[in-house]
């Protein structure tokens, strides 16, 4: 199993527009950050976890052909605004493409992308199957995947699991109960928006004391905005076993199991 950072920024991305910080005007390429997904391929099948407004961009990047399926986290435009791009999949790959969601997120992308959904559709529009996800074990392309909810503010998110890779963004709150499904990952992602603390995101320290207590082998973390530092700077800092994710990051594993 292979994973692929198509991006590790926060919703304005890294730089942001007008911004003229030292995070914003490095030459680092690592300090350049689209908007956060990641590409999953496994057992020869390839899942993409969000598409956000640089879906289009990340695709051709990574040089992207074929996509079995999307999945969504949640329903924030940073991670859903991509959508109409995947119409380029149904034409090279000849069938709809399977989109696994909560009935909430089904519901703002009914939405949103209206279009989509028309009982009328104009000729090119994506072609799209949805599929619902609950807080449980679900197959994508025949690959078992464990739901973790987690709360940004008071939205249910979902991360998921893939084997011993467990991917979180978007969060401030994992209980008890979510936190049993994490344990026993050997890589784990957590998403770490700045070094002050923040109403919805975990704060840097607040990642790195949930990643002691979850105890994964390595953490990366993602969902990184401006006002987390350099990367440099702060991934020298990290504790031994924590580091930040970049764009273009790729993450193998042996393991695209379900854990017992």
């Amino acid at each position: 199993m292979k994973i692929t950072f198509l991006g590790t920024g926060t919703s304005h991305g890294v730089p942001m527009i007008g911004c003229q910080c030292e995070v914003c005007k490095s030459p680092n390429p690592k300090d350049k950050r689209l908007r956060s997904s990641i590409l999953v391929e496994v057992l020869g099948k390839t899942i993409c976890v969000d598409s956000g407004p640089d879906f289009r961009t990340q695709m051709l990047r990574e040089d992207v052909r074929h996509l079995d399926a999307l999945l969504f986290t949640h329903e924030h435009k940073d991670h859903t605004a991509g959508l109409d791009d995947v119409r380029a999949f149904n034409y090279t790959d000849n069938h709809e493409l399977d989109v696994f969601a909560t009935p909430h997120v089904q519901a703002n992308l009914k939405q949103c992308f209206a279009y989509i959904f028309a009982d009328h559709k104009y000729p090119g529009v994506p072609n799209i199957k949805l599929n619902t996800v609950e807080n449980k074990v679900f197959q994508v392309a025949g690959i078992p995947v464990i739901p973790i909810e987690v709360m940004h503010l008071k939205l249910p998110v979902l991360g998921f699991r893939f084997g011993d890779f467990t991917y979180i963004t978007d969060a401030n709150f994992i209980s008890d109960e979510e936190k049993k499904k994490i344990y026993g990952s050997k890589y784990l992602v957590l998403n770490a928006l700045r070094i002050s603390t923040h109403i919805s995101h975990f704060s840097l320290q607040e990642a790195i004391d949930l990643a002691h207590e979850l105890g994964a082998e390595q953490t990366y973390f993602t969902h990184i905005s401006h006002q987390l530092g350099l990367h440099d700077e702060v991934g020298k800092a990290l504790p031994k076993g924590i580091y930040l994710a970049y764009d273009g990051l790729k993450i193998e594993t042996t393991d695209p199991h379900e854990p017992q």
